[in-house]
């Protein structure tokens, strides 16, 4: 029996991202320029950042101006959860739970901030269908952004757009090794492709794009939404 792998190449991209450009057509050139190319089943993890930049969801807001913040987690329609100082846990339109509306003030001009994208699954199937255009390949694609999490310290990449795959593959119903009935067991695998990307993207290294190979995805019209747990179900907010 032949061991599972995969492989993952981050994919450094030259320049700054602004509004209007297209995150696909340099991702492709960015691939085709390190030798990499994209193949049928490859996951393409793209960080938000990028994305955001590309669809003009940047906004002005000065270091440390917890008001100014406020106002504009306000405007972005999130729902305030929690606050301890001047840590604000919300809950986006998107129904993402996450530190300040996902504004982020990284890799971006001092005094602007980066929002999510609007609809980030919107945003990935658009660059999944413009790679298959230009390479003639069938990937899928994940839009990612670093979020913590309850009860436990530090922070990890995970899925907020997704294209081409199932975001979960669901065990339940099925039987373990030793034949215990499953009940519960549904893995997030765009979660966690996209926490394996973030090793090899960093924070600061200008490489805002992986491509994971070998991933056992399921294929399928997924979307990040699936990833949001439903309220009913939701024990903690």
């Amino acid at each position: 029996m032949t061991a599972p792998a995969i492989t993952v190449f981050g994919v450094p991209i030259e320049g700054e991202f602004a509004k209007g450009d297209k995150v696909a057509d340099r991702l492709f050139a960015a691939c085709e320029d390190a030798g990499l190319k994209l193949q049928d089943d490859d996951v393409v993890v793209v960080t938000h950042k990028i994305v955001s930049k590309s669809e003009g969801r940047v906004a002005r807001m000065p270091a440390g101006d917890w008001e100014a913040r406020d106002a504009l987690i306000a405007r972005e329609g999130a729902t305030f959860l929690r606050r301890n100082g001047s840590i604000a846990i919300t809950k986006t339109i998107h129904g993402f739970v996450c530190a300040s509306a996902g504004i982020d003030a990284s890799n971006v001009e001092p005094g602007t901030v980066t929002l999510l994208p609007l609809d980030p699954d919107r945003s990935a199937r658009s660059i999944r269908s413009r790679l298959k255009r230009l390479g003639q390949v069938d990937v899928a694609v994940i839009i990612c952004d670093t979020f913590g999490r309850a009860w436990r310290n530090g922070q990890t990449n995970v899925a907020i757009g997704v294209a081409g795959m199932l975001p979960t593959v669901n065990y339940r119903d099925t039987t373990d090794s030793f034949g215990t009935l499953l009940k519960v067991t549904n893995i997030a695998v765009a979660d966690e492709l996209a926490g394996t990307a973030e090793m090899v993207m960093g924070k600061a290294d200008g490489v805002p794009v992986a491509v994971v190979r070998g991933a056992p995805i399921r294929r399928g019209r997924g979307s990040a939404a699936e990833l949001v747990r439903p309220a009913h179900e939701d024990l903690f907010l």
